[in-house]
């Protein structure tokens, strides 16, 4: 036998076995080589805000293909072509931007938003086609003031009455990054009215400029500028110098990471001075943004009985470590003294909205007095209410203390609108709600109000000539 030929068979065997492997790999390489353009997911898209009703502001239309690209996409309003575009290179991601008012011949009232977008995929490619029914509005709320402020005092509140039309979904006042909202119903006989407070905050320029603004489920806003005189109140500025038992046994202990508790005295103090600081502010004023919408308390506030001012609200304090200025803050509030672990008197009547430890301020009640108005009680030794409680003016939340950064027994006590600290000392005058809040609580319109007023003016006016 002829081994050669024995051979021939088994080589032939082997030869085709190979080239049968290498047309599988083949196959299997140009299948997953293809294998994305074969996808069957169309593009997405998407419409920032998401709203069906459109007015002077941009729609974002958002057109994403996470597999082969977009390959074209075409936006029409109406009749009226926004984009029509073919790429040459397909893209993940393109984005429209579309400001029906500034579309040529755009109208007010329904149109269709259509989006057509085809991505690169073999074949005709995948299609996605989205209609979406609007609501075009191009013309903004009213606004009609009926009472307004003509004096607020820096850092202190102001209060005015306005009406807007009925499509209207957000208004109130803005002040630098500040916005106060309206509330609606608390104006006696006149349910469609707004009563606003809102401040001229201590941290915000003299010169700064309250505008009351309305705006409209399509975003179309009004604006309407609101003068008043804004009368200056000095807040004073004052050196503290901290001690090393301060250091030690008070603001040491607020530090809950036992590393941070090792560092400098100085680097101690500047963690909590800022840091915690920032933290109870914020939950300060989370706390205090979140407001009933009914009113709650009546009439003046009271101060805590038998109390002495020891501090002012915003004093600016800057604080000294071995003769060295090392940071600073702002107080906001009064710090009012008695005796100590005296009982603490709900200031108005209110609900709890916070009973607990608050960082620097100690254990601290915090009281919803609605429409925004809120007051706090901080450095407390004890606290008798808990959240959810109704409250009476006057009655006891608690005892005074020095927990948290107080330097002695005493009673730290502010008032926050709308999470903004303002000057407490308004609240205790009743000729200043008389004034300012009453009349337009009872429904009367600004020139009403200023006539009431006229009188005690010129007969302030007569008596300082009398004084001259």
């Amino acid at each position: 036998m002829n081994f050669s030929d024995s051979d021939r068979p088994r080589r032939k065997s082997a030869a085709l076995l190979f080239l049968l492997i290498v047309l599988i790999a083949g196959l299997a390489a140009g299948a997953w080589y293809l294998r994305p353009r074969f996808e069957s997911e169309p593009p997405q898209i998407a419409f920032k805000p998401d709203s069906d009703t459109v007015g002077r502001g941009a729609i974002e239309i958002v057109i994403t293909d996470k597999g082969t690209g977009l390959k074209s996409i075409e936006v029409k309003l109406g009749e009226t072509s926004i984009a029509s575009e073919q790429f040459a290179q397909p893209v993940a991601e393109k984005t429209v931007t579309v400001v029906p008012s500034k579309l040529p011949g755009i109208k007010e009232g329904a149109a269709t938003l259509q989006v057509v977008a085809r991505d690169a995929s073999l074949f005709r490619g995948n299609e996605a086609v989205v209609q979406k029914q609007l609501t075009i509005d191009l013309t903004p709320p009213t606004l009609n003031l009926v009472a307004d402020d003509r004096y607020v005092n820096f850092g202190g509140v102001g209060a005015i009455v306005y009406q807007t039309s009925a499509d209207a979904v957000t208004s109130g006042v803005k002040i630098g990054s500040y916005f106060f909202p309206g509330a609606r119903g608390v104006v006696k006989d006149h349910p469609d009215r707004f009563l606003a407070l809102f401040a001229h905050p201590y941290d915000t320029p003299r010169d700064a400029k309250a505008v009351l603004v309305a705006t409209d489920k399509a975003g179309n806003t009004r604006e309407m500028a609101l003068v008043y005189e804004l009368k200056d109140f000095r807040y004073r500025k004052s050196n503290l110098v901290l001690s090393e038992s301060f250091l030690q046994d008070k603001v040491v202990p607020l530090v809950a990471d036992a590393t941070a508790r090792q560092g400098s005295p100085k680097d101690v103090f500047v963690l909590v001075n800022k840091k915690l600081r920032k933290e109870n502010e914020d939950k300060i004023t989370a706390v205090t943004r979140t407001a009933s919408p009914a009113i709650q308390w009546k009439g003046a506030f009271v101060q805590l009985s038998n109390s002495k001012v020891e501090a002012n609200f915003a004093d600016h304090r800057t604080y000294l470590y071995n003769g060295e200025p090392i940071d600073t803050a702002y107080h906001l509030g009064y710090d009012l003294s008695v005796t100590k672990r005296y009982p603490v008197e709900a200031a108005n009547s209110g609900t709890v909205a916070f009973a607990g430890d608050l960082g620097i301020y100690g254990n601290t009640v915090i009281l919803d007095h609605g429409i925004g108005l809120f007051t706090l009680y901080g450095h407390l030794s004890q606290v008798d209410v808990k959240v959810g409680d109704t409250v009476q003016q006057r009655q006891i939340l608690g005892k005074t203390g020095e927990t948290g950064l107080a330097g002695g027994d005493h009673l730290h006590y502010g008032v926050y609108l709308h999470g903004v600290a303002v000057l407490p000392v308004e609240w205790w005058d009743p000729k200043w709600i008389a004034d300012n809040i009453t009349p337009k609580l009872a429904g009367m319109a600004g020139d009403a109000i200023h006539e009431t007023q006229q009188p005690s003016k010129a007969k302030a006016s007569r008596a300082g000539k009398r004084r001259r």
